[in-house]
């Protein structure tokens, strides 16, 4: 199930302990809302860096990182920042999170408009992809919040 958040914070959505956010493979987490997940949660920038330094997370992966009670998913959803997004990596790693969820027991993640921002893609498109893959999802609900507020 997909619900929209028309403006939000993901970091303040009652009882969400699961957030997800598009990345590139290239190690930067720079701009946007990739500089948030970077200064919350370090350990999962070392790992991420790691994984793209020597070729191990790729357009199309999921990266999950787990603390305590929280999970972040990393979406490949760009090859490099200045190459922007692919709706094929969207759905991809959109695919593979729910899977991965699933098999944690995750039932809600938080998640911004995805690869359309710094990603150039366009919103309405990427909202298809997101509908296609978890439109029917029972067992996984996804928060969107489309536009941020702090």
């Amino acid at each position: 199930m997909v619900t929209y958040i028309t403006k939000g914070n993901i970091f303040k959505l009652a009882g969400v302990h699961a957030y997800a956010h598009g990345c590139n493979c290239a190690g930067a987490m720079g701009r946007g809302i990739a500089v948030q997940f970077k200064e919350r949660y370090p350990e999962m920038y070392r790992e991420y860096l790691r994984r793209c330094k020597v070729g191990e997370f790729c357009p199309g992966d999921v990266y999950l990182y787990k603390n305590g009670k929280e999970a972040v998913f990393n979406l490949g959803t760009e090859k490099h920042w200045r190459l922007g997004a692919e709706l094929s990596f969207v759905e991809q790693s959109l695919t593979g999170m729910v899977e991965l969820a699933k098999a944690h027991h995750i039932d809600r993640i938080a998640l911004p408009r995805i690869a359309a921002g710094l990603g150039k893609l366009d919103w309405e498109e990427v909202k298809t992809v997101i509908n296609r893959v978890a439109g029917d999802e029972a067992e996984v609900e996804l928060l969107v919040v489309e536009e941020y507020e702090p």
